[in-house]
């Protein structure tokens, strides 16, 4: 591999996303933890998520079934960076065998409002474990900007320079200005609520109602991801989730795996699972963010009506709507559209209708079908009628960090936002940090 070689990676809580710069898709997506399966006895690095480079054998199936998870972030923040090493290396000795960090440079995501400590451990881990050459660290809504404003040159947020990136992730969600490629951090403004916390809300009431799902960590996420979605009206849609049987629009069951037959779990029927969507579409919705057909019928066939499975019902809305309404649920945090006035207030006045008017959604819980329509629907009270809302999701949410990053890594001043190895052990992390956080 050539000297000059870039590798972006994308650290997020959930996933990590690497590969090498001027790529449009990462060599690898594979989730940020270790994992022990029943089967095992030591914490071993979970196969990686189907992408558009990785191989066939990179699906084959593993059975996490209540599987211990260790992870090495929490609540967003790095707690863990031995962990963290153990995972980079088995990124470097099993996915990119290519690159010698030694030789080559690294593009690395932060989550905005890092503590010291961290940016200290950040800094040791690249630069003393695995010796990179030297050392790039952006945050994620620079980057969404950054990528969305190249693929859409005469859009708005490219030909102002200036964009409002809603990053719905999995420690919590931020909303972010950003104006000519930097983040406004005083704009920024964060719920301490991701796609974790969906997913543990998701397993406390599925394990209320049906069957004990709180070591469950994989197979929920799969639940959520198949089933949940954002309704438009919470109160119609609570009153219809009250009929019985077959008469309640949003009944669907999940089957669990059996560890034999099949070790991932599955919706047993689609069909039924799909019903509400007429009901949603009736409600003047855009069918975009439609969901896909969700298991293979030859699956649905092979399904052993013995084995555990479960009902939902109004879970399947009452989940997502804790972006919308946290304090409804107990928390004291505001909502997601309120969080983005908040944003946008805290900017110059000039900025408003820029920010209103290219918002940019990223983050995997922004795929939830109808997130879109009652993201609008609850922003439009708030704003001025006077400024026109108009919201953007990316093609990938999941990878649109990590392009934009490739972007950035391409660029020919790329070397220039660089701290080398030789600078960090001659003037220590402390004036490193000043060169990337203002």
């Amino acid at each position: 591999m050539a000297a000059g070689t870039v590798v972006v990676l994308d650290n997020g809580g959930s996933l990590i996303k690497a590969g090498v710069a001027g790529e449009l898709d990462p060599a690898v997506v594979l989730p940020n933890c270790l994992v022990r399966p029943l089967s095992s006895k030591k914490f071993v690095p979970p196969e990686p998520l189907p992408s558009p480079t990785s191989s066939a054998a990179a699906t084959s199936s593993m059975d996490l079934t209540s599987a211990a998870v260790r992870r090495p972030i929490d609540r967003g923040h790095l707690i863990n960076p031995d962990l963290q090493r153990e995972i980079w290396s088995h990124i470097f000795s099993t996915h990119l065998r290519h690159v010698s960090p030694a030789s080559s440079s690294l593009l690395l995501t932060l989550p905005l409002l890092t503590l010291p400590s961290i940016k200290r451990d950040t800094l040791s881990l690249v630069f003393e474990d695995f010796n990179f050459k030297s050392l790039c660290i952006s945050d994620s809504p620079s980057l969404v900007h950054l990528y969305e404003a190249s693929v859409r040159p005469s859009g708005l947020a490219s030909k102002t320079q200036c964009s409002l990136v809603v990053d719905c992730g999995f420690s919590f969600t931020h909303v972010a200005p950003v104006f000519q490629n930097f983040t406004l951090n005083y704009g920024v403004k964060r719920i301490d609520l991701g796609g974790k916390a969906l997913t543990n809300y998701l397993k406390e009431m599925v394990s209320y109602r049906a069957i004990n799902v709180m070591d469950e960590s994989f197979i929920m996420d799969d639940v959520k991801e198949k089933l949940c979605f954002v309704s438009l009206d919470v109160e119609r849609d609570l009153q219809l989730a009250k009929k019985p049987g077959k008469d309640n629009p949003f009944r669907s069951t999940y089957v669990l795996p059996d560890g034999v037959t099949h070790t991932k779990g599955f919706v047993k029927d689609p069909e039924e699972a799909k019903r509400y969507l007429t009901l949603m579409n009736g409600s003047g919705a855009k069918n975009h963010n439609k969901p896909e057909e969700m298991e293979k019928l030859e699956d649905r066939k092979r399904i052993d009506l013995t084995k555990n499975e479960f009902d939902l019902m109004n879970e399947r809305f009452i989940v997502p709507e804790m972006i919308f309404r946290p304090s409804d649920l107990g928390m004291n945090e505001a909502g997601l559209a309120e969080c983005i006035v908040r944003s946008v207030n805290s900017c110059h006045p000039l900025l408003h209708p820029v920010l209103y008017e290219s918002i940019i959604l990223t983050g995997g819980s922004t795929l939830f079908p109808w997130f879109v329509d009652r993201l609008e629907k609850e922003l439009r009270p708030l704003v001025p009628d006077y400024y026109q809302v108009k919201i953007t999701t990316q093609e990938d949410p999941i990878l649109g960090v990590w392009r934009g990053g490739s972007l950035l890594a391409s660029s020919p001043d790329f070397e220039s936002m660089c701290v080398t190895k030789a600078e960090y052990e001659e003037l220590g992390s402390a004036r490193c940090c000043k060169r990337f956080f203002r």
